[in-house]
């Protein structure tokens, strides 16, 4: 008899799981907040304030205004609910998200290459690419690669990056001293904080 291959699927999570709405409530009482307890008030012909309802009769007053109930405390004792759209809430809620991610800032990395022996011309121009990267918010990776027998130049590497650090003092300031990794020496230059 062949073996029964079963492939496992993962189920998409919904936000419908995240909070219980209208049926899916069960407990016997609940406590209604919300914004919209005026218009809660006129579909049940009496003054509706932030109290302990019967959840049949905040279901019933729901459905009556074409609106959910949805528990928003389901911890509290007795579940804190609101009578709201939860279709229009759950887009609210993802278009927060977005713009608080879109706010998050992204750190960018740039590098500038030298080589133990770069004469000066190469070295104000790569200064002047670095100044612009910090001002624009990118944090500048500058190394030295020592290639063959260069590497017994180490000390000439070291004076250009500290001339670079020195010359970028005004747009930001370095993490650490160079160090010497493998074959290549390396600091990083993280830029001012805009006032």
């Amino acid at each position: 008899m062949p073996l029964s291959r079963h492939k496992s699927y993962k189920k998409k999570t919904d936000d419908k799981n995240d909070h219980r709405i209208n049926d899916r409530i069960r407990v016997p009482e609940i406590r209604l907040v919300g914004d919209n307890l005026d218009e809660v008030s006129a579909v049940a012909n009496r003054k509706i304030e932030t109290e302990v309802y019967n959840t049949r009769d905040a279901l019933g007053w729901a459905q009556d205004m074409g609106l959910d109930l949805v528990e928003i405390s389901p911890k509290a004792k007795p579940p804190v609910c609101r009578i709201i759209d939860y279709n229009k809430f759950l887009y609210n809620k993802k278009k927060k998200e977005k713009e608080l991610k879109a706010k998050t800032a992204k750190t960018v990395i740039k590098e500038i290459r030298f080589g133990p022996n770069t004469d000066d011309h190469d070295f104000n121009f790569k200064l002047n690419h670095a100044k612009e990267f910090l001002e624009s918010g990118a944090k500048v990776k500058a190394f030295v690669q020592f290639r063959g027998r260069s590497i017994v130049f180490k000390d000439r590497g070291e004076l250009l990056l500290l001339r670079l650090m020195k010359e970028l003092e005004d747009y930001g300031a370095a993490e650490a001293l160079p160090k010497l990794e493998g074959r290549r020496m390396t600091v990083i230059i993280s830029p001012k904080k805009k006032k």
